[in-house]
């Protein structure tokens, strides 16, 4: 019997689970451990509560978690409740799933003023993440700043630019729903260091900007460049420059009677946030693009702003007793090995790239490589205890697991609380949580 923890439940972790039970069949006990009562990560509570299609690929996980040999093991912190150690000297292979859970930072001068909010925050706040339930955002003023030109920066000025009932059908969490519906933000700007060309943006999450009830998007069509050019894209950003021309030729009077205006200020990097105690203005740097990098032209302005979100990039937290790149933000590792028995995958092995199907090669890749390692002997002593032997030093230290068959009762109780139109009320508390499982 071969015996393999995975430390994370989300795309990663599941891919990689997935990829073990195929591999191995009946003769592999699978552990997924996470240090939140439910599983799935991200999917939960990073994408986008108004993106349930994207939601709905924990299907395929919920799949491979009620297999007979992989168990979800919740509610579990590594290097607290159980150390790495341990874990290697129980299991044949740990691997490594945390993903990038924390804000890169800006690095600027006043980056802690008050209402200047990372995405992983922000995105946890009106997504539920128990860490983050409490974050309270103000959202009194008028105008937010979003600094960053992926699709985290998109969902963050889409949600709020929403009406309330544009989030029918949504899991956006009752008291995010309630602060955004008594926001008074009429100006969401899009600050972006480089142009078009450069942006990480898709297609669809761009063309979602231009069917929103009361915002419109806005784009200088100075800053496009000749229309010819776009010949030398790839489709995908062709597409994407396409929908920021169709921004740039809306009509003014259709922004004249915009409740809410989106502004996309490309060609402008953020030099410093201002404010006494919080944040008022945002100073900018005017950019231009020299061999695909951003350089600075000397010209500065400020942008009057009343909230700061800034979605420029992710990090993975370091376990004691596990090699880490700070400069790169994850695992240090050689494609995925980083120590005898300890892998890693997804984010925590690449940084925060790709979508969540780049996961699944990654699960995959890896059981090939503990594969590969099994067969070359150099796993260590066979025979290790696996489950059986976590199970007995849970019981020892009073850790309370939550199981996958726990957590489908905190599901259905959350079923149970939605509000109309919504598929669930999340649970932003890790105790009532537990609670609900009973």
């Amino acid at each position: 019997m071969r015996h393999i923890a995975i430390i994370g439940s989300g795309p990663a972790g599941y891919y990689t689970a997935e990829a073990a039970h195929k591999q191995w069949g009946d003769d592999v006990q699978v552990d997924v451990f996470d240090r939140l009562p439910v599983p799935y990560g991200l999917i939960r509570t990073g994408v986008a509560p108004d993106h349930q299609s994207i939601k709905a690929v924990s299907n395929r996980y919920e799949k491979t978690a009620l297999s007979d040999n992989v168990r979800f093991v919740g509610n579990v912190m590594i290097g607290q409740d159980v150390s790495m150690g341990e874990l290697r000297e129980l299991y044949d292979a740990v691997v490594l799933a945390t993903g990038a859970p924390n804000d890169r930072d800006l690095g600027l001068p006043g980056e802690d003023l008050g209402n200047v909010f990372g995405s992983a925050e922000f995105v946890g706040w009106y997504n539920g993440h128990p860490q983050f339930a409490g974050l309270d955002p103000d959202l009194s003023g008028k105008h937010a700043v979003v600094v960053g030109m992926g699709n985290v920066a998109l969902d963050v000025a889409r949600i709020l630019a929403k009406t309330e009932a544009e989030f029918i059908g949504s899991d956006i969490v009752s008291h995010a729903l309630g602060a955004l519906k008594a926001s008074n933000i009429e100006k969401i700007t899009i600050v972006a260091r480089r142009g078009p060309y450069q942006v990480a943006m898709t297609p669809k999450e761009l063309g979602e900007l231009a069917h929103l009830a009361r915002a419109t998007p806005r784009v200088d069509p100075a800053d496009l460049p000749d229309q010819a050019d776009d010949a030398i894209l790839e489709p995908g950003l062709r597409k994407s420059v396409t929908h920021l021309r169709s921004f740039a030729a809306i009509p003014e009077s259709v922004h004249a009677d915009a409740a809410i205006e989106i502004y996309f200020d490309l060609f402008a990097s953020p030099k410093a946030l201002l404010g006494s105690g919080q944040v008022e203005a945002i100073e900018v740097e005017r950019t231009i693009v020299e061999n695909g990098r951003a350089v600075g032209t000397g010209e500065t302005y400020t942008i009057p702003t009343d909230l700061v979100v800034t979605c420029i990039g992710y990090h993975t937290s370091p376990i004691p007793d596990v090699p880490f790149e700070e400069r790169m933000g994850r695992f240090a590792n050689d494609s995925g090995r980083i120590l005898t028995g300890l892998y890693c995958v997804g984010w925590a092995r690449r940084g925060p790239t790709g979508t969540i199907g780049t996961n699944r090669p990654d699960g995959y890749d890896i059981v090939e490589k503990i594969v590969e390692d099994m067969t070359a002997g150099k796993l260590g002593r066979a025979n290790k205890q696996g489950r059986a032997g976590f199970d007995i030093l849970a019981e020892d230290r009073g850790i309370d697991i939550v199981t996958f068959r726990d957590w489908k009762k905190i599901e259905e109780a959350e079923a149970v609380a939605a509000r109309e139109g919504a598929p669930r009320e999340k649970f932003v508390d890790v105790a009532a949580m537990i609670k609900a499982r009973h």
